[in-house]
């Protein structure tokens, strides 16, 4: 099958498992998942955050946020401690660790970003990134 055989949707599904590979090998210094990195990258731009709104963040269970907070805990990259506003409550922040990992792997993934939309002119860049917001908000 050549190119003008594939539908959008073939092609658009094409692109999205090449960028999540390169995501998958951007992260493999750190040996985090990918869930795992969106989480630590939510706790830092948000601070810290209950598991619950975690999940609502990541639009996950939260069970499964649970998993990805104890798979983070477990290398030392977040740490769960009493809610100052609710001690029942428990909160989830990275740790300085997180943070230098966090940082890291930011950096590497807009690098990475940089070499997969690289082969675009910037006006081409702002035309895909244009139709993506468009096709989000539907």
């Amino acid at each position: 099958m050549d190119g003008s055989d594939e539908s959008l949707a073939e092609t658009f599904w094409a692109v999205t498992r090449r960028l999540r590979h390169q995501t998958k090998r951007a992260l493999a210094p750190w040996e985090i998942s990918p869930g795992q990195a969106r989480a630590l990258g939510v706790l830092m731009r948000h601070g810290a955050l209950r598991p619950g709104a975690l999940a609502e963040h990541l639009r996950i269970a939260p069970r499964s946020a649970t998993e990805v907070v104890d798979g983070l805990q477990e290398r030392g990259l977040v740490e769960r401690r009493p809610d100052p506003a609710d001690r029942r409550a428990t909160l989830v922040a990275p740790t300085a660790e997180g943070e230098r990992v966090g940082t890291a792997i930011r950096q590497a993934r807009a690098t990475e970003a940089e070499r997969f939309f690289g082969v675009l002119s910037p006006d081409d860049q702002a035309e895909l990134a244009r139709i993506l917001r468009r096709l989000r908000e539907e």
